[in-house]
């Protein structure tokens, strides 16, 4: 054993599992009871977002490179960045002839459409309005007040995450036929992860639901897979700080503080009969341990990694919502 920078004594994350395999481990369709499921998303979709949508990773948008063009609820919107890297949105339809702003250049921190090179800088031009646009530092949001409908908010609900600088993190982004409540109601699922997802989860259990009344989240005792018996156990809690967001947070065990941030955008316009929706999640993962310091000077060869993992489980958990919605739009299921 070596010493830690706390003077406390090196253990291992890593524990070997004794539990039940798969067929054997406790049934949980009683406690994930489908009016507790609904309840919690009923109240999730009441909180305010102010209109402000998730469209992509913040190292998406770069400076110098070509705009980054996003569908949300039915409205295209085009972004970005100014020489110094100030980020730009705005409608992707240009207003001359209603040319694809995305597939269009900028220069010089203009934008210029590809069609009759009609220059637009960022500020309201011949009916063309700019969109407040927010970078979080990880993720990048627009506000369409004409999709959000509700009152307009300055900034996002941005859930806590590590202290900048601290942690290792990576977007994925998936795209899947169902509505935003269907990625939501997924999250808000937590007893389906061992029995749906056993390659990465084990010995899940919900120490305790929401009760309505205040406390409003879902905290979980589970264990990460590693390799066959080689697990990682963390306590962790799910809540949702706005309709479209649902954030785990690891709140005891290895890995705490560190979050994965799970965003639902829109794609089509509501009542849509083939609904599309991007799921934009983020994964910040933070440790105390002396070593993570080489975790976060390989950041950029573990983010491909860590894409591939959160890939592998919503390739799942996309069925799932899909199946969610495909019921729902048949009268076979309550939503």
């Amino acid at each position: 054993m070596t010493g830690r920078a706390d003077g406390t004594r090196w253990t291992s994350p890593l524990r070997r599992r004794s539990g039940p395999d798969w067929a054997g481990q406790e049934p949980t369709w009683r406690r994930a009871r489908p009016a507790l499921i609904a309840g919690a998303l009923k109240r999730a979709s009441a909180r305010p977002s102010g209109n402000w949508f998730v469209v992509g990773a913040s190292r998406e948008i770069r400076a110098g490179a070509k705009p980054y063009g996003r569908t949300v609820g039915g409205t295209e919107v085009v972004l970005w960045r100014s020489p110094s890297g100030e980020l730009r949105a705005g409608p992707g339809v240009c207003p001359h002839l209603g040319a694809p702003l995305r597939d269009s250049r900028v220069v010089c921190g203009t934008l210029v459409c590809h069609w009759h090179g009609l220059a637009l800088e960022g500020g309201p031009f011949a009916g063309w309005e700019p969109y407040p646009v927010h970078d979080d530092g990880i993720l990048v949001w627009v506000r369409l007040d004409a999709v959000g409908g509700e009152e307009p908010t300055e900034r996002p609900v941005v859930p806590a995450r590590p202290v900048a600088g601290e942690g290792v993190d990576a977007v994925f982004t998936a795209v899947g036929r169902c509505e935003p409540q269907d990625v939501i109601a997924n999250r808000l699922d937590p007893w389906h992860g061992s029995w749906f997802h056993p390659y990465s989860f084990v010995d899940l259990s919900v120490v305790s639901e929401p009760d309505g009344d205040g406390d409003d989240a879902f905290v979980v005792d589970v264990s990460f897979r590693v390799a066959g018996r080689l697990v990682v156990p963390v306590r962790a809690e799910f809540t949702t700080p706005e309709p479209r967001t649902i954030v785990m947070r690891i709140t005891e065990g290895e890995g705490a503080t560190s979050v994965v941030e799970t965003h639902a955008t829109p794609l089509t316009g509501e009542g849509h009969a083939r609904p599309r929706t991007a799921v934009v999640e983020a994964v910040v993962a933070a440790s105390d341990r002396r070593g993570f310091r080489l975790a976060r000077a390989a950041a950029p060869a573990l983010r491909p990694l860590m894409r591939r993992t959160a890939g592998r489980l919503w390739r799942d958990d996309l069925a799932y919502a899909e199946r969610r919605w495909a019921l729902r739009s048949t009268g076979r299921f309550p939503g």
